[in-house]
């Protein structure tokens, strides 16, 4: 088997080059590490009845499974096949739900941020909904190292009439593990628009000195875990008391009028993520009606 190693020189030349080159040539330079690149996409159409895939495309790390349902909505599940990210990486989300369809996506697990050794890891989502139809975004917690390094970007466009709920946890640090992310860099950034008009914006950044930030007690006490719960609907007025009531003294939620429709924002934080997942269960629940639970949601 050969040992021989391709790299592209500083004029844009390829050089083979192998172990024993390196040995004999005194090369000492370090081979650039292979990063995870990865998208996946998918489009699904109301035929009446049901809705129904139109378009499946992946490429890279980035899969697309779904499974088996009886009724509405389509549910599809995530998968990073990678198991993480790290600096350097990319990942790319697009999901079009048509007129009147309706759809769940979730992951197959947490995405782990892992240390950065340079770079940043960088995930992108483009989520589109038709008139009528209806999104529920529920990928389940981020789970991020010490010295990581990540961007999301979240971008959401509805059409008149098209409702939906998006969900991002994150926490910061294993403490079962007696892991902390004391340092690092992590940059949130939503955008949502519905017939045109931006309803929702906001960016949530946090570094470098992270444990530090989490400790103040005007940011989150010390508290490690948290998430943004988002849903764009007429119906979220009849919803903010019973979420409160879940949400407890650990957060809160309001709500306000929208193009026509409602928007109901609540915040979480907890000391770890079990404690979080314990009220984001019910809370998704609750929020997300009869389509209830992703099933790859458990305690």
């Amino acid at each position: 088997m050969s040992s021989n190693k391709l790299y592209v020189d500083k004029a844009g030349g390829v050089v083979i080059v192998s172990a024993m080159d390196m040995i004999e040539r005194g090369l000492t330079f370090v081979p650039p590490a292979q990063r995870v690149a990865g998208t996946a996409r998918l489009a699904c159409d109301s035929n009446g009845d049901r809705t129904r895939l139109r378009r499946l495309y992946q490429d890279g790390s980035a899969k697309i499974r779904m499974p088996a349902v009886s009724a509405d909505p389509l549910e599809a599940v995530l998968i990073n096949t990678a198991g993480g990210l790290t600096g350097g990486d990319r990942l790319g989300w697009e999901v079009d739900v048509g007129a009147g369809a309706s759809a769940t996506i979730t992951t197959q697990a947490c995405e782990k941020i892992y240390r950065a050794a340079s770079d940043h890891a960088e995930v992108r989502v483009k989520l589109t909904v038709g008139a009528g139809g209806r999104i529920a975004w529920l990928p389940q917690e981020t789970i991020v190292f010490d010295r990581s390094a990540f961007a999301r970007r979240l971008d959401l466009e509805l059409a008149a009439g098209a409702e939906a709920l998006v969900l991002e946890a994150t926490v910061f640090g294993r403490l079962a593990m007696g892991e902390r992310a004391a340092h690092g860099s992590f940059h949130d950034r939503w955008r949502v628009s519905q017939d045109g008009a931006l309803v929702h914006a906001e960016d949530f950044r946090i570094g470098p000195g992270i444990a530090a930030i989490l400790g103040r007690s005007a940011v989150a006490g010390g508290a490690i875990a948290m998430a943004t719960v988002l849903m764009i609907s007429p119906r979220v007025e009849t919803l903010l008391d019973p979420a409160r009531g879940i949400i407890g003294g650990q957060g809160d939620a309001s709500v306000w009028s929208v193009k026509k429709s409602g928007k109901l924002l609540a915040r979480l934080f907890a000391e770890d993520g079990y404690q979080l997942r314990k009220r984001l269960v019910p809370l998704v629940e609750l929020l997300n009606g009869r389509a209830g639970l992703p099933k790859l949601w458990s305690l």
